[in-house]
């Protein structure tokens, strides 16, 4: 997996955005992950590619015992360690494809924004399945395959600069998209729709809710926010280990 927020630029920028800065609530998609998420109190939660830790911290108020939070970027986790520390929650540097999922250990998996990076998706969906006690919940957001196909991830503009429409090309074709994010060239991987749903489905996965995400009312009027029900960007998925 790549690692772009360790990069003193992107970093910066990743810092001023309003999600990183005001966490979960300035965060467009919450409105519908937070009711995705089962009950959590005395359970033990595994969050893939935490980032500053909003979602470890909220699983811990939402009473939950054991909270491990991942990720590959040495810098967003001292964020995640001042922002968002507490009693029974740790933080880890290691990749969503390094560690280990110990069989049997965690009763809720949680990924948001991360997977979208990760090549052999499938791989992971099995490794996390193997890792949750039986019955157990993997709740996951990552970007959306009409995103991720996105050419250049960007609109074509017209002439006066305002979004004109939302080009999709080879959709079909999984692999690494080259984009430019925060001033930096980013690489993720795009995977289709069927390889996601199926890929779950095959890895031992019953699929409890699938979602789209839109932004909430309240959040139409910030800047570029309502050109966001134009397409999706995000795609949630509530499985749970059957």
């Amino acid at each position: 997996m790549n690692n772009e927020y360790d990069n003193e630029r992107f970093f910066n920028q990743y810092a001023q955005m309003p999600r990183s800065k005001e966490g979960l609530t300035a965060a467009g998609e919450w409105h519908q992950l937070k009711p995705l998420f089962p009950p959590l109190q005395g359970k033990a939660v595994l969050d893939l590619g935490c980032g500053y830790g909003w979602h470890c911290r909220f699983a811990a108020e939402q009473g939950a015992v054991q909270v491990l939070g991942i990720d590959l970027s040495e810098k967003m986790l001292e964020e995640a360690k001042k922002r968002n520390g507490g009693p029974g929650i740790e933080y880890r540097v290691c990749g969503i494809e390094e560690y280990r999922y110990p069989e049997n250990t965690w009763d809720c998996v949680v990924s948001n924004l991360a997977l979208h990076y990760i090549e052999d998706i499938r791989q992971i969906f099995q490794k996390v399945c193997r890792t949750l006690t039986p019955g157990g919940i993997f709740l996951l957001n990552m970007e959306h395959p009409v995103f991720t196909a996105g050419v250049g991830q960007d609109w074509l503009y017209t002439e006066n600069g305002a979004p004109w429409c939302w080009p999709v090309d080879q959709y079909f074709m999984p692999g690494e998209r080259k984009t430019h994010f925060l001033g930096c060239d980013v690489r993720k991987q795009h995977h289709t729709l069927t390889q996601i749903l199926m890929g779950l489905l095959n890895s031992g996965f019953t699929l409890e809710a699938v979602e789209e995400a839109e932004p909430p009312v309240e959040m139409l009027d910030l800047p570029g926010m309502r050109d966001e029900l134009r397409r999706p960007m995000m795609l949630l998925v509530r499985a749970r280990k059957t």
